[in-house]
């Protein structure tokens, strides 16, 4: 069932390709690191299932979410690791143990899976967290035309050891996109055809 959150992710930051030294980093969350490095270099075109857990963990969100919550790290925040999009979902790439952790201080901030339709939760789709024993497909290390931007790097890894959020700065990005949310949601332009009667005037 879609929903407001699931529309096709549309940010305005292009991402160049994976550099070799971010496909090694990638890579290196398989068992076997050099059959997926061979298999890029015969089809870079082609996308992988990774690990997580041991490298990194990865937090997926709805696109549209997703988008504000990188919108927020990046213009008040420290900025983010590598962050993708797969299929309608924004997959943001955390330091491993990000998976445990987040879903905890979720529910302490009453932002549950399951949500409240009495508080908070009501404008914050559910976050899908991905650590120990999970795995994930990563876009290939190149993006081939005709996808639409529904698969590709929204920020590519390019180097051995990037930086990656972990649960707190999540969640802080996690509080700002909801609050950016309400404040999209409120001011939602009025249909132009609606009719509009002046009430400032009593008889």
């Amino acid at each position: 069932m879609s929903s407001a959150w699931d529309a096709p992710d549309t940010d305005h930051r292009d991402a160049a390709g994976v550099t070799a030294d971010g496909a090694a980093w990638l890579a290196s969350a398989d068992t076997y690191p050099r059959s997926t490095l061979a298999l890029w270099q015969e089809r870079p075109y082609a996308p992988v299932v990774l690990p997580c857990g041991s490298v990194f963990d990865v937090v997926s969100a709805p696109a549209m979410f997703g988008r504000l919550m990188l919108d927020r790290l990046w213009e008040e925040g420290p900025g983010s690791g590598p962050v993708a999009a797969f299929r309608g979902r924004m997959l943001l790439f955390a330091a491993p143990g990000t998976a445990q952790r987040l879903p905890s201080l979720l529910e302490w901030e009453e932002w549950s899976a399951a949500g409240r339709s009495d508080g908070r939760a009501g404008t914050v789709p559910p976050l899908l967290c991905h650590g120990n024993g999970d795995a994930v497909t990563v876009p290939a290390p190149l993006t081939s035309e005709g996808t639409g931007g529904a698969t590709r790097w929204v920020t590519a890894p390019d180097t051995r050891h990037p930086w990656l959020p972990g649960p707190e700065i999540l969640l802080w990005a996690a509080v700002r996109a909801a609050r950016a949310a309400v404040r999209i949601s409120i001011s939602h332009p009025s249909d132009p055809d609606a009719k509009v009667y002046d009430v400032s005037r009593r008889r």
